[in-house]
């Protein structure tokens, strides 16, 4: 038995969309990024190259069946799916429209809706890409139509019979608790137990998701980018303080980092922990980045432990720790096999599941 239910969030990317097209040139992907990625300071690890998986399609079955082989493998329970809705279009939908058609990959799944607008702030320009809006009720009722369909899908990861679903900025939605209540009333009219709703909070320890009429919190702790940069990397430090830093370069230590990175404190509510076990968004923002710098599969360990450790009093179907993530590869954020460390980050995971 698992100690825990881990919980993958994935980015279902890594395919051309006519958006990504007109904004960023005809066949552009996530691995664009990734691929062009450069060192920006020594030591710095760049670029990530993928390994056993390769520079893979998401349109493919083939390639979504061995992405949930590699995860199952390793002790992964599920993934949590980014899923986009703005007023009732949709992006990047083509991966879970087909993993829902075809019933395969035979292996669990949840939702989080992404709520936020696409901009091009890390660019260093305000243009707005989609905005997110929230156009009423007849949107939500259309939304949650969409949602039941993967509610009622078997392999939907569930708490009591209850079907997981995740909101990225609870806070940004008008009215949240409103929205949830007829969403749960939605749910109780289509047949379902309920719904188990877990806001993301983002480094406030004290959010409370009962406020917002949701079951579970889980915080996402990563630090503001402030310009901060190591002692350790004077020049670099000098250099950029000559040039004001006006980009906001941000580097961390992991050692440093991991410490908080998870709660400081107990709270009183059901809180699901995130573990984290690297950050390098500089292929998408250059010097704009933010870095967790020397991120090793061993220090990870620590990590992964101390998350464990906080859901082990729990009965066993809440015992719910959330990865992230399993493939952002354009944010170094991924567990995904690389040319540097192979399966090390999924060996981690593997060894400290077990019971």
């Amino acid at each position: 038995m698992s100690k825990a239910r881990l919980i993958a969030f994935h980015l279902p990317q890594f395919h051309p969309i006519p958006e990504n097209d007109q904004w960023w040139g005809k066949g552009f992907t996530e691995w664009t990024n990734v691929a062009k990625a450069q060192q920006l300071f020594p030591g710095h690890y760049q670029p990530h190259v993928p390994a056993d998986l390769g520079f893979y399609d998401l349109r493919l079955p083939e390639a979504r069946k061995a992405q949930a082989e590699l995860a199952r493998a390793y002790g992964v329970e599920g993934f949590c799916y980014y899923h986009y809705w703005f007023g009732g279009r949709r992006i990047l939908e083509t991966p879970v429209n087909e993993m829902l058609r075809l019933g395969e990959p035979d292996f669990p799944f949840c939702l989080c809706w992404a709520n936020h607008s696409w901009n091009t702030t890390w660019q260093g320009t305000t243009e707005m890409l989609i905005e997110q809006t929230y156009p009423g009720w007849d949107d939500h009722a259309a939304h949650f139509d969409w949602l039941l369909g993967a509610f009622r899908d078997p392999r939907y990861l569930r708490v009591d019979g209850k079907p997981i679903f995740v909101l990225y900025k609870p806070d940004d939605i008008p009215g949240v608790a409103d929205v949830v209540a007829f969403w749960r009333e939605r749910a109780a009219r289509a047949g379902l137990p309920g719904l188990h709703l877990i806001g993301i909070s983002h480094r406030e320890e004290g959010w409370d998701p009962r406020e917002r009429g949701l079951d579970a919190s889980a915080m996402q702790a990563l630090p503001k980018r402030d310009g901060r940069i190591p002692r350790r990397y004077l020049a670099l430090k000098l250099k950029l303080a000559a040039e004001g830093n006006k980009h906001g370069l941000t580097i961390w230590d992991y050692a440093e980092i991991r410490q908080i990175l998870l709660r400081s404190k107990p709270v009183e509510w059901t809180d699901y922990p995130i573990a984290l076990p690297n950050w390098d968004n500089t292929p998408r923002a250059g010097m704009r980045g933010l870095v967790f710098h020397d991120a090793t599969p061993e220090l990870f360990r620590e990590h992964l432990r101390d998350a464990l450790g906080r859901v082990q009093d729990r009965a066993p179907e809440d015992r719910i720790v959330f990865l992230k993530a399993w493939n952002e590869w354009a944010e170094g954020n991924y567990v995904e096999p690389d040319l540097k460390w192979g399966h090390r980050w999924l060996e981690v995971i593997r060894d400290e599941l077990k019971a």
